[in-house]
């Protein structure tokens, strides 16, 4: 099935390919537009992303900024075919902070770059049933689309180029650069949907949303620059959820979609000329995000069983909210000395979140509870220092050598919540379940406050052979003061045959260190498992009970990447087909959650910390990843009807799990316990084997079109067993849109996300007794419906 897949999806760029050589046969390329010109997968200046060895999608703001949603992530997933964004729900701070994914490997797995320099990780670990489970990743939201000019993404695997997590590849951030000018819009869009869950329907015409962003660009010295931008963004919940088959009549009870936002978010990137040949650059960002998403209701029969009916007659809904605070920042120096040009860099991050549990109940302390509980913060920093080396020789064609060293600080930090939202009223005869119902707070055994140090050399060469072979050779090793030492390499090649046809290809080893969020995090929380809560304790690979259970100090993931491609120009046409394989060893997983009745072995070691089940981070897991990217673009000027380009991308991936471990020697667990059905499924169903997206972008003068319909294909939500998997089915979005832009003077833009009002499948009613999860929430394209929205604006 998977090379049936493979086979049609060349066919159709095969077929678009004679199209366009029909159109204009042409055999020389059209000269390279500036946007072409990348920074990302190479060190040689000047090169385009058609002319490199690797695949770069080079992706404008405008295109970012042409669809209903100012969300950076779900706009780049949007039109990057290998990116995916889903939207979870009810899996605790992940509906917040919610990861994307490259080539469906882990979220943690690619590397984020901003202007270039590695950014930081966002504090949350997600611990729950999302996709990207185990994964502390960055935080793509953070970034106002406004503040950017364009996205680099580098399609192969770059360790021996960037360093740690560039298994998948690299997803660089590049800001706005503007000395003068300016613009500010406000977008504002409402859901009009039809929900047609599994125990009835009904209608949507609301939860609005509205985004009010601006810049303006300064001159600084001669040729300085100064650009400041700014965003604020209020969205209400979406809810999707089913009708509570437990309630009479039946009604919707719980809260399953996107969780209430709001947000604001300021940046300024700056470079100022101190002399001739030397440069002061920087940025600065800061975001305030406040996020409330649901937990699963407590109905009025829970409530009164468990001593807090008179508080809540009705039952209540408890809401996760989170205050995460935000800092991006770096300043530079480069220029030149001598041949060489010389670039020296500090960079700063930091993200923290803060927890709270409202509108609920600690069971323990009855009547005497509280309502609202402050659970306590996760912080985590990152300082990064380098130095990058750059010359080019007259050795064949050119050679191109760079080299350079970083060193890196890393602190993670958890701090504990108030005593009610995780403790019993009286430890010292416990009774009733302990904590916030919803989440859980830290508490004061879950306090810890760790930090790393790393340092790294790299080498990067590479060589113009002759006008047709170009090669390159990475190589770098980095040292942690956690595990030690590791050493990576790269080959690449490629060779024009043709002015219009090249071949492509490279070899290299990859790895990612272990987070510090995996290696430390812990806490108790309630995890639902097929519809039932479950106190589950989450520790550090190394603390006792992960040790009984089978739990090792944790090694990086080390990775294997082959890839090779085409690229073809014909005129105004191109297309390029890439292939890639991803050999994973030395995977991180967490755990499943490991119970043991009272009285077992198990259960005794767990009797001490409260807890029902644990489970603990292991390199336990073995994967192999094998697709195709293909890009097919065809740009026709016409005399009077205007501009018309035309886009047709594509990605087919399949993962597989080729091992996972089922024990370790000595360990208080039988085998098959570690990692069990719905996680293997979890990684190899749980994005898109299929993604194709088409999209047909018009302009005349001022006016304009955009149509786009991206097909999805399926992805199974696994549960225990096969009974109990949700699958979202295959199916196409439409989003379309008209607007009116002038450089200078008015923009508006009227359009529609998903026209056609499409939803995933819906979960059956047998795998949905509380009626939360309506719809499954590893769909790709999220399960809210059509979305209008309108944008007004003014650039000057």
């Amino acid at each position: 099935m998977h090379s049936q897949r493979i086979a049609r999806f060349v066919t159709v760029s095969l077929i678009a390919l004679s199209a366009a050589q029909t159109a204009q046969a042409q055999e020389s390329a059209p000269p390279p537009a500036q946007d072409d010109i990348i920074v990302t997968g190479t060190r040689a200046v000047g090169r385009t992303r058609l002319d490199s060895a690797a695949p770069v999608d080079v992706l404008s703001a405008n295109s970012l900024q042409r669809q209903g949603t100012t969300e950076l992530a779900t706009a780049l997933a949007s039109v990057a075919p290998s990116i995916d964004f889903p939207r979870p729900s009810a899996t605790d701070g992940t509906d917040a902070i919610r990861p994307a994914t490259l080539r469906g490997l882990s979220p943690d797995q690619t590397l984020v770059l901003i202007n270039g320099v590695r950014g930081h990780t966002a504090a949350l670990l997600n611990t729950n049933g999302s996709v990207g489970r185990g994964a502390a990743a960055v935080d793509l939201n953070t970034i106002p689309t406004v503040a950017l000019d364009r996205i680099e993404v580098l399609r192969d695997g770059a360790s021996a180029q960037y360093g740690s997590d560039a298994i998948a590849g690299v997803v660089n951030l590049r800001l706005r650069e503007a000395s003068s000018g300016g613009g500010a819009s406000v977008n504002y869009g409402f859901y009009n949907t039809h929900i047609d869950t599994a125990r009835g329907s009904r209608s949507v015409n609301g939860e609005h949303a509205v985004t009010a962003s601006a810049w303006q660009g300064l001159k600084l010295g001669e040729d300085g620059f100064l650009t400041i931008s700014g965003e604020y963004m209020k969205r209400e919940p979406t809810n999707r959820a089913d009708y509570d088959p437990r309630v009479t009549p039946t009604r919707v009870t719980g809260r399953f979609g996107d969780p209430e936002v709001e947000q604001y978010t300021v940046f300024a990137n700056a470079a100022v000329a101190l002399t001739d040949t030397w440069q002061l650059y920087g940025w600065a960002g800061y975001q305030h995000r406040e996020s409330s998403s649901a937990a699963f209701p407590r109905l009025a029969t829970t409530a009164a069983a468990n001593g807090v009916g008179t508080l809540y007659p009705n039952g209540f809904l408890p809401l996760i909210n989170t205050r995460s605070k935000d800092i991006n920042s770096a300043l530079g120096l480069r220029g030149d000395l001598g041949e060489w040009k010389i670039d020296l860099n500090v960079s700063y991050g930091r993200n923290q979140i803060d927890f709270r549990t409202l509108n609920s109940a600690n069971y323990s302390y009855g009547t005497a509870s509280p309502r609202n509980f402050y659970d306590g913060r996760l912080t985590y920093q990152q300082f990064v220092a380098g130095a990058d080396v750059l010359r080019k020789f007259d050795v064949f064609q050119s050679l191109n050598l760079a080299f350079g060293v970083e060193g890196r600080r890393e602190w993670f930090s958890i701090g504990a919540g108030e005593r009610a939202s995780y403790d019993y009223f009286d430890p010292n005869n416990p009774s009733g379940t302990p904590g916030a119902q919803g989440f859980g707070g830290f508490a004061p055994r879950n306090v810890i406050d760790r930090s790393r140090r790393n340092i790294s050399g790299y080498v990067d060469l590479e060589a113009q052979v002759t006008d047709a072979f170009l090669i390159g050779v990475a190589g770098r090793i980095e040292d942690y003061s956690d595990f030690g030492s590791t050493a990576n390499g790269k080959v690449s090649a490629r060779y024009d045959f043709t002015p219009w046809f090249a071949l492509r290809g490279s070899v290299s080893t990859g790895f990612r260190a272990p987070a510090l969020q995996q290696q430390y995090f812990t806490q108790v929380a309630s995890v639902v498992v097929n519809g039932t809560p479950i106190l589950t304790g989450t520790y550090p690979s190394t603390d006792p009970v992960a040790r009984a259970l089978g739990g090792l100090p944790l090694e990086p993931e080390k990775s294997t990447n082959f890839s090779a491609g085409t690229v073809i120009r014909a005129g105004g046409f191109e297309l390029t087909v890439d292939g890639y394989y991803i050999k994973i060893r030395d995977q991180l997983g967490l755990s499943e959650n490991i119970s043991g009745a009272p009285g077992t072995t198990v259960g005794n070691l767990l009797a001490p910390y409260s807890v029902s089940a644990a489970r603990f981070f292991i390199n336990g897991l073995r994967s192999t990843t094998q697709g195709i990217d293909a890009v097919a673009h065809y740009r026709l000027n016409t005399a009077t009807a205007g501009t018309f380009d035309f886009t047709l991308a594509g990605n087919v991936n399949k993962i597989k799990v080729e091992r996972h471990i089922t024990g370790v020697a000595g360990a208080l667990i039988p085998p098959t316990a570690l990692f069990a059905r719905s996680r293997i499924l979890t990684i190899e169903q749980g994005t898109p084997g299929e993604k194709l997206t088409g999209t047909v972008d018009w302009s005349l003068d001022k006016i304009g079109a955009l149509a786009r319909v991206t097909y999805y294909g399926n992805v199974n939500q696994p549960g225990t067993t096969p009974a109990a998997d949700i699958n979202t089915g295959r199916h196409a979005i439409t989003d379309f849109e008209l607007r009116y832009q002038a450089p200078k003077g008015a923009q508006i833009g009227i359009g529609v996300s998903n026209l056609f009002d499409v939803y995933p499948d819906r979960t059956i009613a047998a795998n949905n007794s509380t009626g939360v999860v309506g719809f499954p929430y590893f769909s790709p394209f999220g399960f809210n419906g059509r979305y209008i929205y309108a944008r007004v604006g003014l650039n000057w």
